[in-house]
């Protein structure tokens, strides 16, 4: 029998696994919307890296707006993940 470590491993292992097999070299764009804050992030996973990040809780947008968790907000975390992500190349 495997332990639960052990288990979680296996299980690790083949999400990744299917991950990049999906992926086929491409990069993959992760949003996370909660009840007040939006997050998103351009993940390599070949290289198993984070090549760009953003997110409303950041000053400057929490400043600006209302909530971080309408339209205007994710349009501006878009925005702002995009700009990274090209400068990242």
């Amino acid at each position: 029998m495997f332990t639960p470590k052990q288990r979680y491993q296996r299980r690790l292992n083949r999400t990744r696994a299917a991950l990049r097999k999906k992926s086929r070299g491409r990069l993959r764009l992760s949003v996370f919307r909660s009840g007040r804050h939006i997050y998103a992030q351009v993940i390599d996973d070949t290289k198993g890296a984070t090549l760009a990040a953003a997110s409303s809780l950041e000053r400057e947008l929490r400043e600006s707006m209302k909530t971080g968790a309408d339209v205007t907000a994710a349009a501006e975390v878009g925005k702002r993940v995009a700009e990274r992500a090209r400068a990242a190349g």
